[in-house]
Formats: structure tokens, sequence, C-alpha cells
């Protein structure tokens, strides 16, 4: 399902839509309709939806779109001579005409899900391996949680909300990014950590995602490092701004995991949380007690 639906905290009128945006609405006095969840393909429309179109579709989507219950649409500007004769929309329903982007899409999801983002600490994790990226996602999450924090988790393997299965197609867009992110604020995460892959995440889906952590394993020199932190930040949409923290698996990070007692397969995973938890100002005395149970589960 592409779409934020059960996570919406805010509400919206067309009127705003039209107006904060610039969308030309169609019939103008549609103004007072209010919307409940936005979508982006057909069979997730549900009663209250304003469905997106970010490309012409057809007459058959469109009257299945209003059939399923659909307050509006959002269609691209090239379908307005279609659908309008005489001046007025053709339509059951009102419609917004624009050439709406990806990114314009994402701020309007993040502003229906109450900015779910900026509620919780996001971890966004890179790399060119994949499979490392998967175990050390993992690790974090857990390093974390024996930090005392509870965790979302978002990947292509298994994305979760605390311990609850979070269901999601990959990779996932802009609007099933918000919807996983504020399902994770509802349930309560103080923190969520998302692997920024190809498996897991469509172009752009970052966008209008609050990171407060942008981290890198797999390249091995500082400036390549942050070169492709930069470069799948672009692709990703993930702004990196003055108070985004860049980090990187350290020297003292590795000695510390070593120190820990766990199996030479989980020292660089867990090297790398703790390189992020030194970044976010976790105190050494803090990490160290959750080093000896992490060296404790890991023996289990």
């Amino acid at each position: 399902m592409s779409a934020v639906t059960e996570s919406v905290t805010q509400r919206m009128t067309l009127e705003q839509l039209a107006a904060d945006n610039g969308f030309d609405l169609v019939p103008n006095y549609a103004g007072d309709v209010t919307i409940t969840a936005l979508v982006d393909d057909v069979e997730s429309v549900i009663p209250g939806s304003l469905f997106i179109a970010q490309h012409p579709i057809s007459r058959a989507d469109i009257n299945e779109i209003v059939n399923n219950g659909a307050y509006a649409m959002l269609l691209p500007e090239s379908m307005k001579t279609e659908l309008m004769a005489h001046g007025a929309s053709q339509l059951q329903i009102p419609v917004l005409f624009a050439n709406i982007t990806t990114k314009q899409l994402a701020a309007l999801a993040s502003q229906l899900a109450g900015a779910p983002s900026d509620s919780v600490a996001v971890f966004a994790l890179t790399g060119p391996n994949q499979e490392l990226l998967a175990d050390e996602a993992k690790e974090v999450a857990r390093f974390l949680h024996m930090l005392g924090n509870p965790v979302g988790i978002i990947n292509a393997e298994d994305s979760q909300s605390l311990e609850r299965f979070i269901e999601l197609n990959y990779p996932i867009d802009v609007l099933s990014m918000q919807r996983a992110m504020a399902v994770c604020a509802e349930d309560g995460a103080a923190a969520v950590i998302v692997t920024m892959d190809d498996a897991t995440l469509d172009v752009d889906a970052m966008a209008s995602v609050a990171v407060d952590v942008l981290a890198c394993d797999g390249v091995p020199e500082p400036t390549r490092a942050r070169d492709y932190m930069d470069q799948m930040a672009q692709r990703y949409g993930c702004a990196i701004t003055k108070d985004t923290r860049l980090v990187m698996r350290t020297e003292e990070s590795d000695t510390m995991a070593l120190q820990a007692g766990v199996g030479p397969a989980q020292v660089r995973a867990l090297s790398f949380a703790i390189a992020m938890g030194l970044a976010v100002g976790v105190r050494k005395s803090s990490i160290r007690s959750a080093l000896r149970v992490a060296g404790e589960f890991h023996e289990q």
C-alpha cells in the first residue's frame, strides 16, 4: 500500500491545498471538502482520500477511484482539457490540477501526518554493501534499545515499530515513508533507523524526513565517505543540514567494540553503533554499560 491513511493526525481542506500550493481547484466552490488520507495507487483508495497522480491516468482508473470513495483527485495539468467541458468538470468529485513534484508530495504527506520525523531521532545508514548495511541496522537498533530507547527500523528485510511488524512494499516511496515514520512515532519510538539503499528506498523517499544522523560504512577514506554520503543523500532526498551529524566508524569506536567481548563477526557492526551513540552525545559510561549487556547478548 502506498498511502498516508491510518497515521493521519491533521485535517486539510481543498481550499488550503489550493491556496498553499498554487493548485487549480475545480469546482472552486469545493474548498470546504476535507481530506483525511493521501493515496497514489488506485487499490489504496478509501473514503476521505485525496488521490494523487503524478502522471496521466485512464478513465477506467478515474471511475474506480470515484467508486472507491475518494473525496477528490489531484491530476496533472495535461488532463485538464480532456476532463473539462464548457468550463466545468465532467467528474463527480472535485479535482485539483497541478504538476506536483515528489518533494511537494513528501511535504504534503509529512504535513498531513503531523511531521512525524520531528518527534523521533532519525538515524540514516548508508554504504555500498547492502547485506552489511542490513546487519548493521539490526545492531544499531539493538544497541539503542540497550541504551533504553524504544526503536523503529525501516529496512527491506524487516521493518518494525518497536516489536510490531510494518507491512510495506519495497522500495518504499514518500507516502509509505511518512506512514512508517508516523506509525513509529505513534507507538512511542524514540529513534527510527533507516537503511538508505535501493532495496529499501525509492528515489527521493527521504524527502521531508528530518535526519539527525547520517552514517556511512564500507567506504574506506573519510573524504570518499563524505562524497558517498552526499551522493546517497541527494539520491534519496535526504537533506543534510548544519544539525545533521555525519558519522563513520572511528578508532575509538573500534576499540570499544573489541573490548565488549563480542565475536569477531559482530565487532564491525557494534563499532558502527557505538560511533553513532558517541556522535549524538551518549556518555561513554552509558555506552560501556550497554556494551556489557551486548556482550552477554551475543554470548547467548
